[in-house]
C-alpha cells in the first residue's frame, strides 16, 4: 500500500503532523486482570459517576427511555445487522425501517421519510441541500438566527464545502424574524429558509402564512423540529413545509454523554430523490405475500462513496429501531402523556423561579412546551455550582444574564421545589 500512494514508510506517511502532538513516551498500560479482578474495577469506575437531577436542555432532553428497549435492540440479529442489501434474507430489518419510515411520517405530517441519519445537525444540514438541489438556479439558504447554535455551525460547515451561501436571518423578541426573511426573499436568489420549532430559547413559533410567501418566491421551507414534541404541536406538514428534519433523541434515547443520537429528515412525495439515504417500501413477492424491499438508494453510498451525497450506515438502522421500539410502547396517547407532564412541570417551575424574585422572564408572553430562558442578576455559574454540589444539573447559561431551563416527565413536584429551595438559599 505504501508503494502504490508513493510513500517510503509509515514516518513519511504522517508526515504532515507537527512533530509536537505526537505522544513519545512509554504507554502506561495496566497489566491484565483476570475477569474478577475486571469486574471489580470496572464497578469502582462506575461508582465515580453522579447521577444528577437535570434541569438543562438546549437540545438534549433527561426523557425516560423504557427498560425493554435496550433488550430488544442487543438481539443479535438487530445489534449486527448490516445493510439490508438482499431482502430475501433481510426482511426483519426491512420491517422495522418501514414502520420507522412510518411512524416518521405521521410525526411529521410529511409524505416520505429515509431511513434515518446521524444526528439533528447533518440532517438539517442535508435538507439544506436538499433545497438547493430541487431549486434552479438558486444557491442560498437562509437560516433563522433562533435555531440552535450547534446546528448553525454544522450547516455552516457543510456549506462552506459544497459551495452553498448562508445568511443568518435575525431574531426578534426570541422568535425568527420574518420582515427580514420577507427582505431576503425578494432578492429571488433563496432556495430555501430553515427555521426551528420549538426554538434554541424552547419558544414553539407561529409558522403561518410563512410556506405561502416563500413558495410564492420559488423557495423551499425546511423546519427543525424536536419530534417528540410534534405529537402535540402543529406539524411541518400543517405549516406546509417541504422538509423536515431533526434530532430524534427526544424519543426516548439516554443523553449518554453525548450519543449515538438519530436524525430524521422527511419530504413531500416531488423531493424525494433529493433525499439522502435509503426508502424502505413494501410490495408482494412471488407468492403474493407481503414484502419489503429498498425500493430507492443511493447506489455511491455503497459503492463509489467519494461521490456520496450524504453518510448513512448499518448503525443508523440501529438507533432508527430504538425510536420504533419508544413510540410503538408509547402510542400516541402514551407521547401526548409526556407533553403533558413535561409542559406542566415546565411552567410550574417557570412561575416558581419568576415568583422568587430572583428571575424575570426573558420573553414574556411566548408560548413555551418544556423548555424556556429566564434573565437573572445572580452569577449562573456560581449557582450551578452550588446546584451540582446538590446533585443537580442547573440551568444552561446563554450570556447576559439568561438561563435555559428544561423539564421533561421525569421530573417530580419535589425535585422542582427542591431546586427552587436550593436557588432560594443562594
Amino acid at each position: 500500500m505504501l508503494d502504490r500512494i508513493g510513500v517510503k514508510n509509515i514516518d513519511d506517511l504522517y508526515g504532515d503532523v507537527p512533530s509536537e502532538v505526537f505522544f513519545k513516551e512509554e504507554y502506561d498500560i495496566p497489566s491484565a486482570m483476570s475477569e474478577i479482578e475486571l469486574r471489580k474495577h470496572f464497578e469502582e469506575l462506575g461508582e465515580k459517576n453522579r447521577r444528577l437531577t437535570v434541569f438543562a436542555g438546549g437540545g438534549v432532553y433527561d426523557h425516560y427511555s423504557p427498560s425493554v428497549i435496550p433488550h430488544l435492540l442487543a438481539r443479535s440479529e438487530f445489534y449486527t445487522a448490516y445493510t439490508p442489501y438482499q431482502p430475501e434474507i433481510s426482511q426483519g430489518t426491512l420491517t422495522y425501517i418501514f414502520e420507522y419510515q412510518s411512524m416518521i411520517a405521521e410525526l411529521t405530517g410529511m409524505e416520505m421519510t429515509n431511513a434515518s441519519m446521524y444526528d439533528g445537525a447533518t440532517a438539517t444540514a442535508e435538507a439544506m441541500f436538499m433545497m438547493v438541489a430541487s431549486a434552479k438556479k438558486k444557491n442560498r439558504v437562509l437560516l433563522s438566527a433562533t435555531l440552535r447554535d450547534n446546528v448553525i455551525e454544522v450547516v455552516k460547515t457543510y456549506a462552506k464545502f459544497h459551495g452553498v451561501d448562508l445568511t443568518i436571518v435575525p431574531e426578534k423578541a426570541g422568535v425568527s424574524d420574518f420582515n427580514s426573511i420577507k427582505a431576503e426573499l425578494e432578492k429571488g436568489d433563496v432556495a430555501g429558509v430553515i427555521v426551528p420549532t420549538p426554538n434554541k430559547y424552547g419558544i414553539i413559533e407561529d409558522f403561518t402564512g410563512w410556506a405561502d410567501e416563500i413558495h410564492a418566491k420559488k423557495g423551499y421551507l425546511a423546519i427543525n423540529a424536536d419530534p417528540s414534541a410534534l405529537a402535540v404541536l402543529r406539524t411541518p406538514g400543517e405549516w406546509g413545509a417541504d422538509v423536515a428534519c431533526g434530532d430524534g433523541q427526544t424519543l426516548g434515547m439516554p443523553m449518554s454523554f453525548g450519543g449515538p443520537y438519530l436524525g430524521f429528515i422527511a419530504c413531500d412525495k416531488g423531493m424525494i430523490r433529493k433525499m439522502p439515504g435509503r426508502v424502505v417500501g413494501v410490495t408482494k413477492d412471488a407468492d403474493g405475500k407481503r414484502a419489503f424491499v429498498l425500493t430507492l438508494q443511493a447506489r455511491e453510498q455503497h459503492i463509489r462513496r467519494e461521490k456520496a451525497t450524504s453518510n448513512i450506515c448499518s448503525n443508523q438502522s440501529l438507533m432508527a429501531l430504538y425510536a420504533t421500539v419508544y413510540v410503538a410502547l408509547m402510542g400516541r396517547q402514551g407521547m401526548e402523556e409526556v407533553n403533558r407532564r413535561a409542559c406542566d412541570g415546565a411552567h410550574y417551575l417557570h412561575s416558581r423561579l419568576i415568583e422568587s424574585g430572583k428571575f424575570t422572564d426573558a420573553f414574556p408572553g411566548k408560548p413555551f412546551l418544556k423548555e424556556f430562558v429566564v434573565k437573572t442578576d445572580i452569577d449562573v455559574k456560581a449557582l450551578n455550582a452550588h446546584l451540582l454540589e446538590n446533585g443537580i444539573m442547573g440551568g444552561l447559561e446563554l450570556g447576559d444574564g439568561l438561563v435555559e431551563f428544561a423539564v421533561t416527565e421525569k421530573r417530580t413536584k419535589e425535585e422542582i421545589d427542591r431546586l427552587i429551595s436550593l436557588i432560594l438559599s443562594f
